[in-house]
């Protein structure tokens, strides 16, 4: 049995624990909310680049854009987490990149990996995969930008180097159903139906606006900046869906600290209680013991 030092020693643990959980939920509550933030305010300047490439395809041709994916091979760019409590966060896209991968006819030696987050890394790794870059997360939504940057040069290296016949990005995303369901997003080629519609949709106003310089290379430019936006849109909802399982894992948590905190407390007061009792039954005993030999010397 348990002594009341012991059980003592580890309610105070149990109590540090779950104060130790419930700043990991403060935390994760709030980091929800800056990278929700983040991918909302990113929308605006979304829609500015769209409204460029209007303009640009209203004059012009769909500029260097192919009907079928170029020979090379094919790069999967997957979010995943530098940190675990979780959930199958990480295992979860893991094996969504891989079987999405796989109904696209893309064989194991056909196909590269590039990771942002360690622990997708190892997962992936695990599953028997080659990770040919690994990239760590940022601990803010400011580091994305730098991320996305970092993502869109390697890209650019690899395209450079070996080609490639497609760019697909994967990565978790909060939905009304769960707090992590994986998506996949074509990063490249960029898709010419998209451009199409873009191009037939009607101005938003009277005035149509217009551009001198050439149109090719400002096509390139705002479809960089649209490649941008779509890997940083990527990490955010990727880092909002971590946080908010990790906060569903930490709230799970908490409760089972809470009802193994009330077992324990109940234990404590119970063994504090029979301790209690014994020692009043000692002092009973010790004053029965004096009082009948007291007894027995005045009879003598």
């Amino acid at each position: 049995m348990e002594t009341l030092e012991t059980l003592g020693k580890q309610i105070a643990t149990t109590e540090d624990l779950q104060s130790i959980v419930r700043t990991m939920k403060s935390l994760s509550a709030v980091s929800i909310r800056q990278y929700e933030h983040a991918v909302s305010a990113l929308r605006e300047y979304s829609r500015t680049i769209e409204l460029g490439l209007r303009v640009v395809l209203r004059e012009t041709p769909l500029p260097g854009v192919e009907p079928e994916p170029p020979a090379g091979s094919n790069v999967a760019i997957v979010f995943g987490s530098d940190h675990g409590l979780c959930g199958r966060f990480n295992e979860q896209i893991g094996r969504f990149a891989r079987t999405e991968m796989s109904k696209l006819g893309v064989s194991a030696g056909g196909r590269s990996f590039l990771t942002v987050g360690a622990h997708a890394a190892s997962k992936l790794e695990s599953m028997g995969e080659d990770i040919d870059e690994r990239f760590f997360l940022p601990g803010s939504v400011s580091g994305l930008t730098a991320t996305a940057h970092s993502v869109l040069l390697k890209v650019d290296e690899w395209q450079a180097a070996r080609g490639m016949a497609r760019v697909l990005l994967f990565h978790n995303a909060r939905s009304a159903e769960a707090m992590a369901s994986p998506v996949m997003r074509q990063l490249l080629p960029v898709d010419p139906a998209w451009l199409s519609d873009l191009a037939q949709r009607p101005w938003p106003s009277q005035v149509l606006p217009t551009f001198t310089m050439d149109s090719r290379a400002l096509f390139s430019s705002l479809i960089r900046e649209h490649l941008f936006v779509t890997i940083f849109r990527a990490g955010a909802e990727s880092m909002a869906s971590e946080h908010a399982a990790r906060l569903a894992s930490m709230q799970a948590a908490e409760r089972n600290i809470q009802e193994r905190l009330e077992e324990m407390t109940g234990a404590f007061r119970h063994r504090r209680q029979q301790a209690i009792t014994e020692e009043l039954l000692d002092i009973v005993a010790g004053f029965e013991i004096l009082r009948t030999a007291e007894i027995s010397g005045t009879e003598s």
